[in-house]
């Protein structure tokens, strides 16, 4: 039986062996497009409500995506990202505005 430090080398090894495994979730952004008959208020209620961003960062970002086109609303794990995405646009439908939300890979 070996010594008390091989034993310990060898705990470290495994240790460092298994995070080296171990790989980071591919992260996605998800996206607001902007649409010429969804009010900018819902758009607010969007980003309040499913993104947790407070009124102002909310303003801000509805008028990136009215300006620019589209905004990021934040970065997630894909399965959050869907998530997301599945919300405002069910969100969006039953409130009957055709805004739509994509995901992007970072």
């Amino acid at each position: 039986m070996g010594n008390i430090k091989d034993v310990i080398d060898s705990e470290n090894q495994v240790e460092q062996d298994a995070r080296a495994k171990i790989k980071r979730p591919s992260m996605y952004k998800v996206v607001l497009l902007n649409d010429d008959y969804t009010p900018m208020d819902f758009v607010i209620e969007v980003l309040c409500n499913i993104f947790h961003m407070d009124s102002d960062n909310a303003t801000e970002t509805m008028l990136t995506i009215h300006y620019k086109g589209k905004a990021s609303c934040g970065v997630y794990t894909a399965d959050v990202a869907e998530t997301k995405v599945d919300q405002v646009i069910r969100f969006a439908q039953e409130n009957q505005h055709p805004l739509m939300c994509t995901m992007e890979q970072v």
